[in-house]
């Protein structure tokens, strides 16, 4: 105890650790904070659900020292891959916010195949939306009132059983596919977080988008759900409405080629010589 009662003592080590802690620990952590790494930044806007491409992205060097484990390194660990975020310029790419396949809420955008195409359509009231209780995969029959200024309302040939692939909020997120928040303790609580629709959109053919586009110009349009279920019994329905449409707008080579079937085919007279009895 008497050795460390000694002023001079303790000074001397006061002054040993300082010199360790300058000359020792202090560039070991700068050495640590000056170490550079390559990292994957964003240089052009990413929605969720977009795909990557190369010139959304650059290479940089930047300081290692307190990096994210998961943060992105190389060029090719996200060309390609879709984001599960919203990125902005600036931001460092990490491994939770890209994935192999598009978001769900846009995962049915992906899917088109040029056969049919995707619209939508405002749901201009509570009941034309069927009350906000339209999910994905449900089949619906669009009912037009005074259809094309008839007076008459109806439901178009075209438009009997239409796929919907989405119920989309106005604030553009899919409203049937929205994450209510887990800690909601009353079923009430869970309904006000539920936003209502303010679109559907439908999977159709051109022919049927036409009408769609007319509708929704008009302001007069109303949806009627026909089936959920199971997506074998749907397709069903859209085989139905596939076979509708192509009575209703056969393309024209096959229009042509029946046309030219069903003509018979006229005989050619001879032509009569001049002066023959």
């Amino acid at each position: 105890m008497s050795f460390f009662k000694n002023r001079t003592v303790i000074g001397v080590i006061c002054i040993v650790l300082s010199l360790l802690i300058c000359f020792a620990v202090t560039p070991l952590f700068n050495q640590s904070i000056s170490q550079k790494t390559e990292i994957v930044r964003v240089t052009k806007p990413i929605k969720i659900g977009e795909a990557i491409t190369k010139d959304m992205v650059q290479t940089v060097e930047v300081g290692g020292y307190n990096l994210p484990e998961d943060v992105v390194r190389q060029m090719d660990t996200v060309i390609g891959k879709f984001a599960s975020a919203d990125l902005a310029p600036g931001d460092y790419i990490i491994a939770s916010k890209i994935a192999d396949a598009p978001a769900a809420e846009n995962a049915y955008l992906y899917n088109l195949t040029g056969e049919k195409q995707a619209i939508s359509v405002s749901v201009k009231s509570f009941a034309a939306g069927l009350s906000g209780k339209l999910i994905s995969g449900d089949i619906v029959s669009i009912v037009a009132p005074d259809y094309k200024k008839q007076g008459v309302t109806v439901i178009p040939p075209e438009l009997q059983y239409v796929e919907v692939i989405a119920v989309t909020a106005d604030t553009g997120y899919d409203a049937n596919q929205q994450n209510i928040k887990s800690n909601s303790s009353t079923e009430q609580e869970d309904v006000d977080e539920k936003e209502l629709p303010a679109t559907v959109t439908l999977l159709v053919t051109p022919e049927q988008s036409k009408i769609l586009a007319e509708l929704e110009a008009d302001g007069t349009l109303h949806v009627s759900l026909v089936y959920r279920g199971s997506k074998e019994n749907a397709a069903k329905f859209t085989e139905v409405q596939d076979s509708v449409l192509s009575q209703l707008y056969p393309e024209e080579t096959e229009s042509q080629e029946s046309e030219d079937q069903s003509q018979p085919e006229t005989p050619v007279e001879p032509p009569v010589e001049s002066g023959a009895e």
